[in-house]
């Protein structure tokens, strides 16, 4: 967030128990709610404004429709020695990927890799809230996830592919983990919304409008350029391509172009079936514990040691800015919009 004169801060634990409220009357479990809540203020905390407790208010309207399965059953099972599939049911998406992924550590420790598929799920929020659990249990996460379509193709002028992000985590002895967590269009949808909700214009070569043709209003964005923009858009194509084949293909789940849209007037009869696809390693099972550790605290040192264009801005690895962040608004609070304040009931 850049406009700090229409926003507020808040302790993440206020902020965890208004989320966890608001979607209780709404109608999820308390458990659910509080995963819920566990995965958004990951991304709040970390300065991921976009992913964080200001979805609580979507996810609560949906719980409302029905959109929502309020009471979902997963059931996961088990396909082979390192793979695994779970049907979400329709319920909130945060319990069953950090469930997902659960599955897949315990996989790992058995085979050196788990890999579980989810489908009839949902918008998850930020992919990087599952990927660094692996991180904070030894092993390195991958998780990628389908959504509905928001971003052109290549060279197109409407919209195919979801915002498809992909994160990864790995550890780190005694430090953060490196943490990656990208969409793979140009910027995520909700990035969009929040740019509306703060009044604040959208950067050149990253929105479309109705028509396709480029937009810096958020008002009058419709749907997203692939990463890469005009000139390299097809890095982001060909990037989501594989998060929709890996998410919705392998899993069960819809594809991109055919799944229902997330403003679509989601119900109980009209819901989406979203894809994710969650791998966990297990370094122990390759190079060894001791050869990890001591390969990855070298790579990092040449990494954050290398020149830089400027000496006050050193260069960072994956995640560097996100915990350095994290540890700034645990003295400061976290930066909440006036929409998402109304919606959590906040003073």
């Amino acid at each position: 967030m850049t406009d700090e004169t229409r926003v507020h801060h808040y302790p993440a634990e206020m902020l965890e128990h208004h989320v966890r409220t608001l979607l209780v009357e709404a109608g999820a479990r308390p458990s659910d709610a509080a995963e819920t809540a566990r995965a958004l203020l990951h991304a709040s905390r970390i300065g991921v404004d976009s992913h964080g407790v200001r979805l609580a208010g979507y996810y609560a309207d949906l719980l409302r429709s029905g959109g929502l399965n309020p009471t979902p059953a997963p059931l996961y099972t088990r396909t082979a020695i390192a793979t695994g599939r779970l049907d979400a049911d329709s319920g909130l998406a945060h319990p069953a990927c950090y469930r997902a992924m659960s599955e897949a550590m315990l996989l790992a420790r058995e085979a050196g890799i788990g890999a579980v598929g989810v489908h009839r799920s949902t918008h998850f929020g930020a992919a990087g809230a599952y990927a660094v659990e692996a991180a904070r249990e030894g092993m390195i996460g991958l998780v990628v996830s389908n959504s509905d379509s928001a971003v052109s193709l290549f060279s197109g002028t409407a919209p195919f592919h979801g915002t498809n992000p992909i994160a990864a985590a790995a550890p780190v002895r005694d430090a953060d983990p490196w943490l990656l967590d990208m969409a793979t269009s140009s910027i995520p949808f909700n990035r969009v919304k929040l740019y509306q909700a703060l009044g604040i214009g959208l950067p050149a070569g990253v929105a479309l409008d109705e028509h396709g043709a480029p937009t810096l209003d958020p008002q009058r964005a419709s749907f997203l350029q692939p990463l890469g923009g005009e000139a390299f858009g097809f890095k982001g194509a060909a990037l989501a391509g594989l998060v929709t084949l890996l998410s919705a293909v392998m899993t069960g789940a819809d594809t991109d172009p055919v799944m229902v849209g997330t403003d679509a007037g989601q119900t109980a009869d009209n819901r989406q079936n979203v894809g994710h696809f969650v791998i966990a390693i297990d370094p122990e099972r390759f190079v060894g514990r001791d050869s990890y550790d001591t390969a990855m605290a070298r790579y990092l040192s040449l990494l954050r040691n290398g020149p830089s264009l400027d000496s006050a801005h050193p260069v960072m690895a994956p995640g560097d800015r996100e915990w350095q962040e994290a540890r700034h608004r645990m003295e400061t609070g976290i930066p909440v919009d006036p929409e998402t304040r109304t919606k959590l009931d906040l003073p």
